[in-house]
């Protein structure tokens, strides 16, 4: 009993340490994608889609990924921006939902860095990577 329990760590520190130096590795970004608020509304009733560019602007910078301080900012945004179109409340759920549900460390098709292939952990994009980025974003912002 003890050996299959010591097995066990053995495989899990090798699979472990495989994803760590998988996520080091330079990628490639697929192409951004949005689901608007992934699985919040994009508006009220009244007004379907009244904080839906806010997700979005939030969708680039979680497609985008980068460090933790970057993602806490890209929350924060999302507050705001969902505030100043006249929700408070919404944008503190809002909030909420994505502190716990944007992490990268869920395979998520909305976690912080999903352009990048999974895992992508925070840090500070590499020269290759933020080339990649800035060649896509042009595209984006037209």
């Amino acid at each position: 009993m003890q050996a299959q329990s010591i097995i066990r760590v053995i495989i899990f520190s090798a699979l472990l340490s495989v994803s760590v130096l998988l996520s080091a590795c330079s990628s490639t970004i697929k192409p951004f994608t949005s689901d608007g608020c992934s699985s919040f509304p994009d508006g009220t009733l009244e007004q379907g889609e009244l904080w839906l560019s806010c997700c979005t602007a939030h969708d680039l910078a979680y497609w985008k990924g980068g460090t933790y301080s970057e993602r806490h900012d890209a929350d924060k945004a999302l507050r705001m921006c969902v505030k100043e179109v006249g929700e408070p409340e919404i944008a503190l759920l809002m909030l909420a939902g994505v502190r716990v549900g944007g992490s990268p460390i869920w395979p998520t098709t909305f976690r912080w860095g999903y352009g990048w292939s999974y895992p992508k952990w925070y840090g500070e994009l590499t020269e290759d990577e933020l080339k990649q980025v800035q060649e896509l974003e042009p595209e984006l912002l037209e």
